[in-house]
């Protein structure tokens, strides 16, 4: 299995970007799909999560209302829309796949992940 991460960058703040996690070697659609964060010196956390069709979406408050994630299985790829970004959104973003998280905001619920993209904020 493999999750490939990409699409991150410097940003000044009020700026967007687009992060893509390209999976193979799994069924795609079998899994929930989650987006996490680690900012330096901090502990990894929660940034959005999407189920196996895409109906229901979840995000972390810090992000609600300017972060998308969407998914198109047909190409097995989860999208995070991250836009108005702040300096504070300065990590790196990891996406993971889970086949049947009990908690979608847990990282230990998600047994795939791939190697992270940086996202950068100036202010």
């Amino acid at each position: 299995v493999q999750l490939q991460a990409y699409g991150g960058g410097l940003v000044q703040a009020g700026g967007s970007l687009r992060l893509s996690c390209a999976a193979s070697g799994l069924t795609f659609s079998r899994h929930f799909m989650g987006w996490f964060r680690q900012a330096p010196g901090k502990e990894r956390e929660f940034v959005a999560a999407i189920s196996w069709s895409g109906g229901r979406t979840y995000y972390a408050d810090s992000v609600k209302g300017r972060f998308t994630v969407s998914r198109d299985n047909a190409k097995n790829t989860v999208y995070l829309q991250a836009n108005s970004l702040k300096p504070e959104d300065t990590a790196v973003y990891y996406c993971a796949a889970g086949a049947s998280p009990r908690d979608y905001s847990r990282d230990d619920e998600y047994g795939y992940w791939g190697q992270g993209t940086l996202v950068t904020v100036s202010s």
